[in-house]
Order: structure tokens, then sequence, then C-alpha cells
């Protein structure tokens, strides 16, 4: 039996094949102007923007911008061509690269209501022993994706080894990953700032030639997330609040798509490619099948 995300990417594939969200006139530099438009209509924040379905708050520098969740869908589905997901609670944004940029990237917001993780199993996770199996399990599920006619996923390692701040109560990790074989591998960035009643989820999606710039923002939002008073991983009261059934390594090794967000934020890797076929450079198809090596019968791209 296919994974529940499978059909996530099978859905963002399908949406991808087909027509272009926004719609573009004929040549290259209406196209063009057609997706800044659409970057010029957005509504950014700035300095201390605050989440309140997740109860928590992000204290941004001027390197950084954030989008609500409705224009955060907006890129996501609209631009990107995902499919709708409503726990995209906000997209932080880097000032530079903007997001027409051909190595753009942005971070995903999510948040999990799961209950309190507990962080006693920090010291005890063996990390190496998690990447083996986590290897081994990635190859295994290539079977039902190539039985379906899709291409491959395989996990090359971590590009950057998890680490856990059990004074900041927060985790975080990156993998490599290589779709179908290809010799551009894709960055999966992630962070996990424990709270009171669940975690918020920060995820980066881009290609390896990214990491370095990737991993300095990444490292910069570190400090300036926080949950709001009374949220806190510190708040918590065993005595009413739930608490989760894992512990942090299943936020880690619980599956490349399931924990981690990976397919239903693929936006993130095919946004190069969307942002050259709206100004009429390459099609669309080329750049899924390059990139997840899409069903071996290619659909016509009109």
């Amino acid at each position: 039996m296919l994974k529940p995300w499978f059909g996530g990417l099978l859905a963002a594939a399908m949406l991808a094949w087909g027509t272009p969200a926004m719609a573009q006139e004929d040549g290259e530099d209406a196209g063009a102007q057609s997706a800044e438009q659409f970057v010029a209509g957005l509504q950014f924040k700035e300095g201390d923007v605050t989440v309140p379905k997740a109860h928590a708050q992000f204290r941004l520098t001027p390197e950084f911008r954030y989008l609500d969740q409705a224009d955060a869908r907006r890129v996501l589905e609209d631009l990107w061509g995902n499919p709708p997901d409503e726990s995209v609670l906000g997209l932080i944004v880097p000032r530079k690269p903007d997001l027409l940029a051909d190595d753009s990237w942005a971070v995903v917001v999510t948040y999990s209501d799961e209950g309190y993780v507990s962080d006693e199993d920090a010291a005890k996770i063996d990390y190496a022993e998690m990447l083996t199996e986590m290897k081994a399990s990635t190859r295994e599920e290539n079977s039902a994706r190539k039985e379906a006619g899709y291409g491959t996923v395989d996990l090359v390692g971590w590009a950057v080894p998890p680490r856990y701040d059990g004074s900041a109560k927060k985790l975080y990790w990156a993998k490599e990953l290589s779709f179908d074989g290809n010799a551009e591998h894709t960055l999966n960035y992630d962070i996990r700032v424990l709270g009171r009643h669940g975690y918020l989820s920060l995820n980066a999606v881009a290609g390896m030639s990214e990491l370095a710039q990737v991993q300095k923002g990444m490292q910069e939002l570190l400090p300036m997330t926080e949950f709001d008073a009374g949220a806190r991983y510190a708040d918590f009261n065993a005595s009413t609040d739930k608490v989760a059934s894992y512990g942090l390594a299943a936020l880690v090794g619980g599956g490349l798509a399931a924990k981690a967000g990976l397919f239903a934020k693929i936006g993130l890797v095919l946004a190069k490619f969307w942002k050259l076929l709206l100004i009429g450079v390459v099609a669309v198809g080329a750049g899924i099948r390059r990139v997840f090596g899409g069903k071996k019968e290619k659909p016509t791209v009109s």
C-alpha cells in the first residue's frame, strides 16, 4: 500500500503537468511581468510577527520578511504549483534572494498540537544508526514508487547532522536527497521548536548547491522563533496537558514525509522550474522529470 504522502506527490505532479496557475501572455517579457506583478501584490510583514494559531512569534531581522497564511498559500499553491494545504500557517522569505531569483528559497511554517514532546531521549539517540535505518526504509519504499510508475528517492545522508539545543528546546537537521538518480541533489532543512502543547515546524527545501545560504539563514532564524508566554516548553503542566506519544527521535526519523513535510512542500523544489516556465524559458514537464522522475509516459504540455 502506498503511503499517504504519495497521493500528495501525485496530486502535485498532476497539477504541475497542467496549465500553470498564473496566466501569461505570449512572449518572455509578458510572462516575467506577470510573475513580478504577482509578487508585488503580496503583503509582506516585517519585524515582530505573531502566529496566533501556533501561539508563537517571530522577531525577524531586516533580512527576513513574513507572509501570513493567505499569501503563503498563494505562493505555494498558485505560484509554485502545490496542492491545497490548510496546515500552512505562513512563509518566512529571505529578502535576498527574492522569490523570483533562480536560487530563491523560503521557509514553510506549520504547527502540530499533538502534545508535549518529551526530550528525555535526547542524549540517547544514535543518529548514525537512525540514518542507516532511514536509508534502508527509503530504499524499500522505492519498490512501491516504481510499481506506480514514478521515479525513486534515496536518502544520501545528513546535509547537517541533527542537533538538539536543550536550553532553547530547539532541534534542527538537514537531509540530502536524490530523486531518480539525478546528479542535482535536494536539500531538506528542518527546525522543530518544542512548546507546551506541541511543536512549531520550519521547513526549507532547496537544491544542495544552496546549502550554505540556507544553513546560514536557518541558523539566523533559530533565535528569532519563540512560543508565547504560557505556551512555552517550561509552562508544561503534567497534571493537565496532553503528552505526545513519541519523543525527539520520531521528529527526525519518523519518515521522510510524514514528519518532515517533504512532499507536501514540493513547490519549494519546483520553484525554479515554475519561475522559468513563467518567463517562457523551459517547459514545466521537463522540470518535473528532472527533479522527481515523473510518470514514465510523459504527458504533452501545450
